[in-house]
């Protein structure tokens, strides 16, 4: 059984920035605001939010099944995918655009500033996957064009295939009406503090009652981990810490692939959101969000250190 993946496929433009950004910016004269940052720090890489989690499933044995969209420059990026052994027949390529790109800006301390261009995205249309349906045990849909991740929404929903519901930084361009429909028509709501803060603002939940909308609610806290609402009560996991901090950006999507590999092969919602910490904690101490290789007994012992039980074994 595969995990449907349908979110962004972009490159990344990493630039570092020596200071923070908060010290930069006036609070008092946001209306004036026009900064410039000085980045000693180049990297270009491959990335984009379904690309990301499909990358990460595949480093952990599982198959993705990717829908997303690339420009006339990403045909050495799906070769890339294609190498590793992630599928693209639904990675549509567009020959009159660019492949999405993302600017992204980081701080000394961990704070980020992000551009994103949705390049050949914006004009991407939803496959028909229908014949695939029955191959599918989970989805997610991750930030990408709105109007396609409304169709996939809809398209599991009128299949009946269980999806995570991550809108991330797309909660800006997606209506409160859109929101509620994905939300609760989803096996979960999955956001960062700041998302669900505007989730939770826009449509007047709280944490005491999203189970009303949806069976489960994870929020993820950085440094301070993750906390899932769900029938069992609120569950508060503690990160796992990395050996070192070089870049977070591709964490949550490393994240995102350890909690689905951990559903997937039926563990409990503990014990897959400490596989996703691991990963989540992997992904940091790299610059570029593919991680080349994946250790998968390192993985579990890091797991382990942190949280003094042993993981369990994907079955087969």
């Amino acid at each position: 059984m595969k995990i449907l993946v349908t979110g962004s496929t972009a490159y990344d433009v990493m630039l570092g920035y020596d200071g923070s950004f908060a010290d930069a910016i006036d609070p008092n004269a946001l209306s004036e605001l026009s900064v410039s940052f000085f980045s000693p720090r180049f990297e270009r890489h491959h990335g984009g939010t379904g690309a990301n989690i499909a990358w990460n499933l595949k480093l952990l044995g599982v198959d993705p099944l990717l829908v997303s969209t690339v420009g006339s420059d990403g045909g050495a990026y799906k070769a890339l995918l294609e190498e590793r052994g992630i599928a693209t027949e639904f990675v549509e390529k567009l020959e009159n655009h660019v492949t999405a790109t993302a600017i992204i800006g980081t701080d000394t301390g961990e704070r980020q500033i992000t551009f994103f261009h949705p390049g050949a995205d914006a004009d991407g249309q939803w496959p028909d996957i229908t014949d695939r349906k029955e191959d599918i045990a989970y989805a997610i849909v991750s930030p990408r064009n709105a109007v396609l991740m409304n169709a996939a929404v809809h398209w599991c929903k009128d299949n009946a295939v269980p999806y995570l519901f991550d809108p991330g930084q797309q909660v800006i361009s997606l209506s409160n009406d859109e929101l509620r429909f994905g939300i609760e028509n989803s096996a979960g709501l999955i956001a960062n503090e700041y998302e669900w803060g505007l989730i939770s603002e826009r449509l007047n939940i709280t944490e005491e009652n999203a189970l009303l909308k949806t069976p489960m609610l994870i929020v993820t806290r950085g440094e301070s981990g993750v906390t899932c609402f769900c029938e069992d009560g609120a569950l508060n996991i503690g990160p796992c810490p990395p050996e070192k901090v070089v870049n977070p950006t591709g964490a949550g999507d490393a994240f995102r692939a350890g909690l689905l590999a951990g559903m997937k092969s039926g563990w409990s919602r503990i014990d897959s959101l400490r596989l996703a910490n691991a990963m989540g904690s992997l992904a940091v101490e790299l610059e570029g969000t593919l991680i080349d290789h994946c250790d998968h007994d390192a993985v579990w012992a890091r797991a382990e250190m942190t949280y003094g039980e042993k993981l369990p074994v994907f079955p087969g």
